[in-house]
């Protein structure tokens, strides 16, 4: 059945990323508790296909995991009358400076860490927030495919994907195009496979932050489900604990 070649091939990601990815998300731990013990912060920004909202508010989960977003929106219709008027002779990309601005208009700070994802490796807005948050100072996590991002040119205008512009690179280990089932009668693979990948590295991460901390002695605030009789009295203590030590 295709579900079990499914699972299958899941099973073989795992093993993929156990070997070429556990090192990089242990040094991704290593700089969040650097960071959040110094007075930094974690945010975490898109990472394809929304899947940055299952690591926000969940149970077992960090309360330090702090979502990233933005948006721009401009209404200047003029009526039709555009035939004539002639584009500005400045270039201006709209999605690299909108990142800019939104970085710094954010609470963003020098020594924070910041999540940011790309699949291909290639998607304009995570390179901008990378680079733009750089620029500040923030350590930036970037979760991508090499082998996919090998295979494909970028489109930034910097000329870089998310493996050249982030500190620190994980390898969600995911195949080029990301499909992965090749199926008879279907010309191309069918099936992706990075939403499982790019999540459950995120939460290798947050696994070693927790060692990390407890290491030292020190307890990392964190949910239980909200659907428990006792959760959200114990949330609402966590988030307390969290904004009194920053971890």
């Amino acid at each position: 059945m295709l579900q079990m070649k499914y699972l299958d091939r899941i099973r073989l990601l795992l093993d993929d990323i156990e070997s070429k990815s556990a090192e990089q998300t242990d040094r991704a731990a290593e700089a969040i508790v650097d960071a959040q013990l110094a007075g930094g912060q974690l945010f975490v920004s898109s990472l394809g296909h929304g899947n940055d909202h299952d690591l926000l508010h969940r149970a077992g989960g960090l309360v330090s995991v702090q979502p990233f977003s933005f948006s721009l929106s401009v209404r200047d219709s003029i009526g039709g009358a555009e035939r004539d008027r002639e584009e500005p002779a400045e270039h201006y990309d709209t999605s690299t400076e909108t990142a800019r601005v939104a970085v710094r208009s954010s609470r963003m700070r020098p020594g924070d860490c910041i999540i940011v994802g790309s699949v291909s490796g290639r998607s304009v807005a995570p390179v901008a927030i990378a680079i733009a948050a750089r620029e500040i100072g923030v350590t930036v996590i970037g979760i991508t495919s090499l082998e996919y991002s090998a295979e494909i040119d970028a489109i930034h205008p910097s000329g870089k994907r998310i493996g050249e512009v982030a500190d620190i690179v994980i390898d969600n280990c995911a195949p080029y195009g990301d499909a992965a089932l090749e199926v008879p009668g279907m010309t191309e693979k069918v099936i992706p496979v990075s939403g499982a990948a790019t999540i459950m590295t995120c939460w290798m991460i947050f696994a070693q932050v927790i060692e990390k901390l407890l290491a030292k002695g020190l307890k990392p605030s964190h949910y239980i489900s909200g659907n428990r009789p006792d959760g959200p009295d114990f949330n609402k203590r966590m988030q307390e604990q969290f904004r009194q030590q920053g971890y």
